[in-house]
C-alpha cells in the first residue's frame, strides 16, 4: 500500500506587520507569492526554518505576505514590500521572482524560480550577482519530463495540449515540451494564454477541439480551475507541483515541495547573518516526487499500468 501525505494549510496569507511592538533589533522579511496552496505551506515551512534558527516572530523577525493570483498585481505588490525596507525580500516562483527583481536592485531577494539563469535573474548558478539568489526549481525540463511520463502511463496517448501562462518563463517551458514530444513521438500542441478571465476555458476548449488526449499545464496557472476545467473536458492532466494532484490532477512530477521550502529558509538565515546574495551559488533540488491520483484516474476511467504505480512515489486514493 502507497504511502498518503496530507498538507496542513495555514489560515489566513498576508498583511501587515504584527499589532505587537516591534523588538529595536528585528529583521523585517516579506514574502511575495502567487495565490496558491504552495503559498500555504511555503509560510509554513518559512517561519519554522527561522524559528528553529532562533527567530521568534513578533521579538527578533516580522513577515509581510503579499500574494494574488493575478500577475499584473505582483510589481504593485513587490513595491509595497520594497517601501516597507524588509531586511530580505522573498520570492515564490518565477513570476513573483521577475516582480521582485524589477522592484529592487538593492535588497536581498530569495527566490525559488523555474529556470533564474534562463529568466536572466541571475548570471550564473554559481555566481548569481548583484541582489539574488535562491533556488533554481528546473521547472522547464520538469514539464518536458511530466510529457514522457503521461506516455509511460498512458501508452495510446498521441497528442497532448501544452496549456502555458504567458509569462516569462513560458517560452522555454514550451520548448523543453516539444523537445520532450520529439523524443516520445507525442504530437505536442501549444497553448499560451493571457491574463483574460476566459482564457484558460478557451484553451482546454482547444484542447478538445484538437483532440487532445492528455494536457500538460504550466505551474503557475490555478490549481482549482485548471482541475475543474479538465474534469469538465475529461482530459487528464499533469503538471509539476503536487498542490495540483490534491485536488485532483491525474499525475504531477517535480521537487519535494517542503523539503524544497526548508531549503530556501537556509539562504534567507545565511543573508540575515550578513551573507550577500551575489555569494551564494543558487542550488538546484535533489528530491524529486512523482504522485499518482487513482480516484481521478477511475473518474476518467482510465487503466494505469501497474509497472508505472509501482514507480510513483505517492498515490492519492
Amino acid at each position: 500500500m502507497k504511502r498518503r501525505q496530507f498538507i496542513t494549510l495555514l489560515s489566513g496569507a498576508a498583511a501587515a506587520w504584527p499589532v505587537v511592538a516591534r523588538a529595536q533589533q528585528a529583521k523585517r522579511i516579506g514574502v511575495l507569492t502567487l495565490g496558491n496552496a504552495d503559498a500555504q505551506s511555503f509560510a509554513t515551512e518559512l517561519r519554522e526554518g527561522l524559528r528553529q534558527g532562533g527567530y521568534v516572530e513578533g521579538q527578533n523577525i516580522e513577515y509581510a505576505f503579499r500574494s494574488s493570483d493575478n500577475f499584473a498585481n505582483l510589481p504593485k505588490l513587490a513595491a509595497e514590500l520594497v517601501a516597507l525596507k524588509v531586511d530580505v525580500l522573498v520570492a515564490l516562483y518565477s513570476p513573483c521572482a521577475i516582480a521582485a527583481q524589477q522592484a529592487t536592485r538593492e535588497i536581498p531577494i530569495v527566490s525559488l524560480s523555474g529556470d533564474p539563469v534562463g529568466l536572466r535573474l541571475v548570471a550564473s548558478l554559481a555566481r548569481p550577482g548583484g541582489n539574488f539568489t535562491g533556488i533554481s526549481l528546473m521547472a522547464p525540463d520538469l514539464h518536458g519530463k511530466c510529457v514522457e511520463l503521461l506516455h509511460d502511463m498512458l501508452p495510446s496517448a498521441r497528442r497532448v495540449a501544452a496549456i502555458a501562462s504567458g509569462d516569462a518563463l513560458t517560452n522555454l517551458l514550451i520548448e523543453k515540451v516539444q523537445l520532450a514530444g520529439k523524443t516520445t513521438g507525442v504530437e505536442i500542441t501549444p497553448l499560451v494564454i493571457g491574463g483574460g478571465k476566459d482564457e484558460l476555458d478557451a484553451a482546454f476548449l482547444k484542447a478538445k477541439e484538437e483532440r487532445a488526449d492528455a494536457v500538460v499545464v504550466q505551474a503557475s496557472l490555478p490549481a482549482q480551475r485548471v482541475v475543474d476545467l479538465a474534469f469538465k473536458h475529461r482530459l487528464p492532466v499533469a503538471t509539476v507541483s503536487r498542490s495540483f494532484a490534491e485536488v485532483g490532477a491525474l499525475m504531477t512530477y517535480g521537487v519535494d515541495g517542503p523539503d524544497t521550502f526548508r531549503l530556501s529558509t537556509a539562504f534567507v538565515q545565511k543573508i540575515l547573518q550578513g551573507s550577500k546574495p551575489s555569494d551564494l551559488p543558487v542550488e538546484q533540488p535533489t528530491k524529486f516526487e512523482l504522485v499518482v491520483n487513482l480516484k481521478t484516474a477511475k473518474l476518467l476511467d482510465l487503466k494505469i499500468p501497474e509497472s508505472f504505480l509501482n514507480r510513483a512515489d505517492v498515490i492519492l486514493e
